[in-house]
């Protein structure tokens, strides 16, 4: 029975220990790209830190008014301004406003460099197919992988803290905008943009003239999920060290704390939902918009 143990289980003789190569190729790069690495760190960090600051800078009253006024312009009715105001409301209710700016801080800097990254990334692909046979197969790798994979690459060159948290919640939050770019630029009628050649436009007239303005509707779409895959990533985050909401829920689960994690998980659910139905309602603003000039 010994010697057919190998039917039943793999043999050890033909498994790989990749894992001192990545350790020392992980060791090799970070002291041979130290200086480059340590740049990065260094501009997302001030970038972060900036917008964090301005943040927390907005006094409470005021951002309460400035939710209410959004919801009020945005749906046309007083009554929802008012309850998303409320909303917002609670987390200061709950003793966390401090931390929600922090998250809120740190959430917009990631998607704001994902769509720095993922815009002209999403027009390249739309207009290229070489390029798309190369991007489509690692934004499908970044949609399947688990979330804490995301966080080895980040912790292995930036360490701990706010720097590996927005790299890794850049990687997580990017390919929706990408798809979506891409996807609503090639949905553009090929008719309209042959037209638009005729009258005699340039490749970048029509781009930004016809494309991107009649593939708005999807590309904020794709702006939506990044926001909202952004929020996503709070509590995993934590996990490295970054301060916020998600890192509340984290203690909170380590010291078997449930009333701490459960609070600051509500906290979370409340400004994702704030966050989603404001930038869908502003979309949709936009569109009717559209149509009432059309």
């Amino acid at each position: 029975m010994g010697s057919l143990s190998w039917l039943l289980t793999f043999p050890q003789a033909l498994t790989i220990d990749i894992g001192r190569v990545v350790d020392d190729a992980v060791a090799y790069l970070s002291r041979a790209w130290a200086p480059l690495f340590s740049v990065i760190g260094d501009v997302l960090l001030g970038f972060v830190n900036s917008i964090q600051s301005v943040v927390s800078l907005i006094p409470w009253w005021v951002m309460l008014g400035i939710v209410f006024l959004l919801g009020w312009r945005l749906t046309k009715r007083a009554r929802q301004g008012m309850m998303y105001a409320s909303m917002l409301f609670i987390v200061g209710l709950l003793g966390l406003w401090e931390l929600m700016t922090i998250t809120l801080g740190l959430v917009l800097a990631s998607v704001l460099i994902s769509l720095i990254i993922g815009l002209p990334i999403g027009i390249l692909v739309a207009g290229s197919g070489r390029a798309e046979s190369v991007v489509k197969p690692l934004l499908d790798a970044m949609q399947t992988m688990p979330t804490f994979v995301y966080l080895i690459p980040a912790v292995m060159f930036f360490g701990l803290g706010k720097v590996p948290g927005v790299i890794a919640t850049t990687i997580y939050a990017v390919p929706p905008v990408i798809r979506l770019t891409c996807h609503g630029i090639r949905q553009v009628d090929k008719e309209v943009v042959e037209a638009a050649l005729s009258f005699g436009s340039t490749k970048a007239q029509v781009l930004f003239k016809v494309q991107i303005p009649l593939a708005l509707p999807t590309i904020m779409t794709g702006v939506n999920q990044t926001l909202m895959m952004a929020m996503a990533m709070v509590v995993t985050c934590a996990m490295i060290g970054v301060k916020g909401l998600g890192y509340e829920v984290i203690i909170g689960i380590n010291r078997l704390e449930i009333g701490r994690g459960l609070k600051s998980g509500i906290a979370i659910v409340i400004l994702a939902v704030l966050l989603d139905r404001l930038t869908q309602g502003w979309f949709k603003a936009d569109e009717k918009l559209k149509e009432r000039n059309e």
